[in-house]
């Protein structure tokens, strides 16, 4: 057995006895039984700047995945999405939010920007939700920058004055269920604010203004900063990206170790050879726009 499949059955275990010490459970109906949404519900009113996503920008990039793979792409994110939406949509026994979900990696590099990307625009084909895209990577920003909205106020301002309504920060694109809460102005204390009882009540306010929106957290790598490690303690689920041939085996087994096993969202085992279906965390492993092989380094 691998170590990620090793990883992922240890945090399977945990989060099932957890569930079943749990006294009493309410569950919500599953998604797929939800009945269609009006546009209303997926838009709120007191959004006000729209954007237009540059799709070539993106590509050029290397947020999306090379010219004649997005078909091949489109059903590996489709795999992806469902198990994160349903467990959104159904589940009370996650760690925080269900509906909040992080994305983020042991290190640098390991392609979770890139995933995110992807991630929002396959859930925003969904007809009966709406994803917002949250840039909480506020030291380097790379969602604001490759929207054109890096000088938007944004997170941070809303963290920053507790009088700014959050959602009159939020842009909308022009995909009618994908919007963009942009980093915002750079400030000191960024740990420190992302952990904050603040940052706690902006999520829960997107969320219940839109109780069929899911929000995806760009967040920063987990060993190397203090703000992805401050992040996992808002996030519903957790969704760990990791880089085959690449990620050390020790830190993958440091960055599952820093979150709950009922946060868990999954591992996407990234540029992992395309002829792989080993099955990870209830999902398939999926590739990334390059093919390095499916070994992680050794320590």
């Amino acid at each position: 057995m691998s170590l990620v499949e090793q990883a992922i059955a240890r945090m399977r275990n945990q989060a099932n006895a957890a569930k079943s010490a749990a006294a009493t459970t309410a569950v919500l109906p599953k998604a797929s039984t939800l009945p269609a949404v009006a546009e209303t519900m997926l838009e709120p009113s007191r959004i006000t700047k729209r954007m237009s996503l540059d799709m070539r920008a993106l590509r050029a990039h290397g947020y999306l995945p090379e010219e004649g793979k997005d078909r091949e792409f489109a059903e590996h994110y489709r795999r992806i999405k469902r198990p994160l939406i349903d467990k959104a949509l159904s589940a009370t026994t996650a760690v925080g939010e269900p509906r909040v979900i992080m994305i983020t990696s042991a290190l640098p590099g390991d392609g979770k920007t890139f995933t995110s990307v992807n991630l929002a625009l396959s859930m925003a084909l969904e007809r009966d939700i709406s994803v917002m895209l949250v840039d909480c990577d506020v030291a380097k920003r790379h969602i604001s920058e490759i929207a054109g909205i890096g000088e938007e106020k944004g997170l941070l301002d809303a963290l920053v004055d507790e009088s700014v309504d959050i959602e009159s920060l939020v842009v909308q694109t022009d995909l009618r269920t994908l919007s963009i809460l942009p980093a915002g102005r750079r400030v000191e204390a960024t740990a420190e604010l992302l952990s904050s009882i603040r940052m706690r009540q902006l999520l829960n306010t997107l969320c219940a203004r839109n109780p069929r929106r899911i929000v995806l957290l760009d967040s920063p790598p987990l060993l190397i900063t203090n703000e992805g490690r401050s992040l996992v303690k808002v996030a519903g689920q957790v969704v760990l990206v990791i880089r085959a041939g690449r990620t050390p085996r020790h830190a993958v087994q440091e960055a599952v170790a820093l979150f709950d096993p009922q946060q868990a969202g999954g591992i996407i085992l990234n540029q992992m050879a395309a002829a792989s279906s080993e099955a990870y965390y209830g999902y398939e492993a999926y590739g990334s726009h390059d093919t390095i092989g499916s070994q992680l380094e050794e320590p």
